[in-house]
């Protein structure tokens, strides 16, 4: 029996998992499995799974297109084999098309199915041996096979942002995320720099920067907490909410804390407030609290479901960061795509509108509520505030153009990116960042006082 190589086999199982529902590909990828390769065979391993779950929809398109009978359904085992095939002789042209063929047949033999592997070697050989196919984009659907995304999430972003934003976020979807850092002080970055870390400056903040090129992961900055990988535009919430009060606060709620990066920045930027940071999740609450010891006599991680909390008019700031489907995060997270569909908006908006409404009782007269999602999708964002709005005659929306001006003064966002962010307000006051407009993940951000 031909052998696999370590990061085919690593990136199959991976996928075989991801697909059964047993777990998501990030954590998998950080696995002890992966993690035990050697870092060539590491970064051959997750860019296979990202790749094919980027991909999935337009490679299922391809290769069914070459079966004898097309409609046919396939064993999953047999599906993934293919579909790593493919993905390698469309995607990586540093692989040989044989290699890539010949250890998809071996997958195929090792998972049980060595007569399938007959059929698998000849689509593949077919693929390899076809003429590269241009795919339109001139209309929604054509979009969504061509960059690989559901048609009816396609259909709704053009419909509600226009068709060439629509291409724009899932162009963006379909690439990886920047890798962005929050430097916490100058003598922190210049250790990167000697380092040989390559930075550029980030494209909001100025406590930001996006990695160029040099390992993060092996500084000691890193190891040491001073910089910090989270993505530019969920910095920019934390940093909203920690400016968001009319007057410095005391008190600050974040509703659903893990694992935390927003909860540093709220502490960084309120020195003199005490925080009280909410996880329903016991595992989750396990990480937070290790991941903010240091800070542990002014952040009190508790295991409460925020819309449960004793506390009334008690705060002068929460975060209302809730759960959501995700939608503009798929560049980070691609199998969102697969596993979403369109009824659980409408689930999650349930809970979404009882976290609102619950940090809203949490805040005394005259506090603020930021709600934010990283969702593209109106049903967990404008509707789950006017649906709030529209049961508390005790609230009204504060437009965030004060507050990015506000920011720009302190210095905390650059100028370019004040003026840009002023341009993605919504008619509202919301503001809404969209991934291909900017280069971060997909947020929606809204500002609501509590007036008596």
């Amino acid at each position: 029996m031909a052998a696999v190589s370590p990061a085919r086999n690593a990136a199959f199982q991976v996928l075989m998992a991801v697909g059964r529902g047993h777990a998501h590909s990030d954590d998998l990828l950080r696995g002890k499995a992966v993690s035990a390769l050697s870092p060539a065979d590491c970064n051959l391993a997750t860019a296979l799974v990202l790749g094919v779950l980027r991909w999935q929809i337009r490679l299922d398109h391809q290769v069914h297109a070459l079966l004898s009978r097309p409609n046919a359904g396939l064993d999953a085992e047999i599906l993934i084999a293919l579909r790593l095939g493919a993905f390698q002789i469309l995607h990586l042209d540093r692989i040989p098309a044989r290699a890539a063929i010949d250890e998809s047949v071996e997958l195929a033999k090792q998972a049980g199915h060595r007569f399938a592997s007959g059929m698998v070697n000849a689509v593949l050989r077919k693929l390899a041996g076809a003429p590269p196919f241009h795919f339109s984009e001139e209309f929604p659907a054509e979009l969504a096979l061509a960059q690989a995304h559901p048609a009816w999430m396609v259909e709704r972003w053009a419909n509600f942002y226009g068709l060439e934003a629509a291409r724009a976020i899932c162009r963006h979807g379909q690439s990886q995320p920047a890798l962005t850092v929050r430097i916490e002080s100058p003598a922190a970055e210049a250790e990167l720099v000697e380092a040989g870390i390559v930075l550029e400056a980030g494209e909001l903040l100025t406590a930001a920067r996006t990695v160029v090129s040099g390992d993060i992961a092996a500084s000691a900055a890193f190891h040491e907490g001073r910089i910090r990988l989270q993505d530019e535009g969920s910095q920019l919430v934390a940093e909203i909410a920690a400016q968001a009060g009319a007057i410095p606060a005391s008190l600050i709620l974040d509703c659903c804390a893990a694992p935390g990066g927003k909860t540093l920045i709220l502490a960084e930027r309120n020195l003199q407030a005490r925080i009280v940071a909410c996880e329903s999740n016991p595992q989750r609450l396990d990480q937070l609290r290790r991941r903010l010891t240091p800070h542990a006599a002014r952040i009190e991680c508790r295991l409460a479901d925020a819309t449960r909390l004793s506390e009334e008019s008690a705060f002068d700031i929460a975060l209302a960061d809730v759960p959501c489907s995700g939608t503009g995060t798929l560049g980070r997270n691609p199998e969102i795509r697969h596993r979403l569909c369109l009824e659980d908006l409408a689930r999650q908006a349930e809970r979404q509108r009882d976290l609102l409404a619950a940090a809203l009782r949490a805040i005394r007269p005259g506090g603020r509520v930021v709600y934010s999602t990283c969702s593209l999708e109106p049903e967990e964002n404008e509707q789950i505030v006017a649906a709030v709005l529209g049961a508390s005659p005790n609230a009204r929306m504060i437009p965030l153009e004060g507050c990015v001006a506000g920011l720009l003064r302190a210095g905390i966002l650059t100028a370019p990116g004040a003026e840009r962010l002023q341009a993605s307000l919504t008619p509202e006051g919301a503001l809404r960042l969209l991934p291909g407009a900017f280069n971060t993940d997909g947020f929606f951000i809204a500002l609501i006082e509590r007036t008596s």
